[in-house]
């Protein structure tokens, strides 16, 4: 599996100038940045996962010549975001990160692990300032939410056939994000917005708002420890609208905590290929080392720890020349072709944003969304 990104040369000096490893790149670590505790854990478990099982298939290939992968708890609270880049930037046998997981953390993080050279390649936070910020080591490897949000909305139009559209955001730089971008490409579908708290479980008000407002769907954009308890709140109030949310909400814990019942029908879209859907063996390989089915970003992040390892693999053994080579790096992953632009983002053809719904429990592909 691991042979799409990063061919089969054996990790070891080579005199005679093959694509071997030289022996100062034996030891290197990249290091996984996300919630692994928290309201909103799973979605960085999916991540962490899929980091692991890159550097555990490159590890039984290169026995003699490891990279270890060391894990950063965020909790996904950019208030230890800091901390953590910190904890990051002092190791100096860290080279590169798989993550930050969520925009939020990101804002926070890069500057400080960009200033020190830390090579960072998120599968995940999907705000588009995080490319305006100047940080010369990031970047993205999937679209946007320039590309989600817009795609999700006329899917919401075109697809759905909504007529008034209530929008919500939880104010966090992805959710806001998200529902701004919503908002633009929607324009006088949305009949009203209101903007909940990180961590609200009494949702009562809101409930009451959109009730009276009469949308026939809602937009939420947000997380999932918070979209879960509100719509069990408003279908328990007898509330019938569309429920529709982005890539935050994608998760089967949002499924479990609305309940089944609650939560069918949902539409939630991600700019992430589904698991089933990546190339190679990747969903059957996840499986059998994970013991459960590939979940949102898992595959994103395998392909962003492959070209990590890519770059080791080809005897990179500092932060300068692992950006260097991340830079111009080309290549084939599970979810998609890879060329990296100046501000870190991937080609715009590479973006594909997807559809998924809840239909009898569980979270399934539907199809790609519009494109704008």
């Amino acid at each position: 599996m691991v042979g799409l990104l990063l061919g089969a040369a054996a990790c070891a000096s080579d005199d005679d100038g093959g694509d071997s490893t030289d022996a100062a790149a034996c030891g290197s670590k990249i290091a996984f940045f996300g919630a692994l505790t928290g309201g909103n854990a799973q979605l960085g478990i999916n991540i962490r996962d899929g980091a692991k099982l890159a550097v555990d298939q490159y590890n039984k290939a290169n026995a003699d010549c490891k990279v270890e992968l060391v894990e950063k708890d965020s909790a996904g609270d950019p208030a230890q975001a800091s901390g953590l880049a910190t904890s990051v930037v002092q190791d100096a046998k860290i080279l590169g990160v798989v993550g930050p997981a969520f925009s939020g953390e990101s804002k926070v993080a890069n500057p400080i692990m960009s200033k020190e050279g830390v090579v960072i390649i998120t599968p995940s936070a999907t705000n588009p300032a995080l490319a305006d910020q100047g940080d010369k080591t990031f970047h993205r490897a999937l679209g946007n939410d320039a590309s989600q949000g817009p795609g999700l909305a006329l899917y919401m139009k075109d697809v759905m056939k909504v007529q008034k559209t209530f929008v919500v955001d939880d104010a966090s730089e992805y959710g806001k994000g998200l529902a701004d971008q919503v908002k633009k490409t929607l324009g006088s579908v949305v009949t009203a917005n209101a903007v909940v708290k990180e961590q609200q479980t009494d949702f009562g008000a809101l409930v009451t708002q959109i009730n009276s407002s009469g949308a026939d769907s809602i937009f939420w954009g947000g997380y999932y420890r918070e979209a879960a308890p509100f719509l069990k709140q408003y279908r328990d109030a007898g509330g019938k609208a569309k429920f529709v949310a982005g890539d935050g909400v994608k998760d089967q814990a949002f499924v479990d905590g609305a309940g089944a019942a609650n939560a069918e029908g949902a539409i939630l879209t991600c700019p992430c290929v589904p698991p089933e859907k990546a190339g190679g063996t990747f969903a059957a390989d996840y499986k059998a080392a994970v013991g459960r089915d590939a979940g949102t970003y898992s595959a994103e992040a395998f392909d962003a720890a492959n070209i990590l390892l890519a770059g080791i693999k080809a005897g990179n053994s500092t932060r300068e020349k692992l950006e260097t080579f991340v830079d111009g790096y080309t290549g084939q992953g599970v979810t998609t072709s890879f060329k990296f632009q100046e501000n870190g983002e991937i080609d715009p053809s590479a973006v594909a944003i997807w559809a998924y719904k809840v239909a009898g429990g569980k979270i399934v592909a539907d199809q790609e969304a519009p494109k704008s």
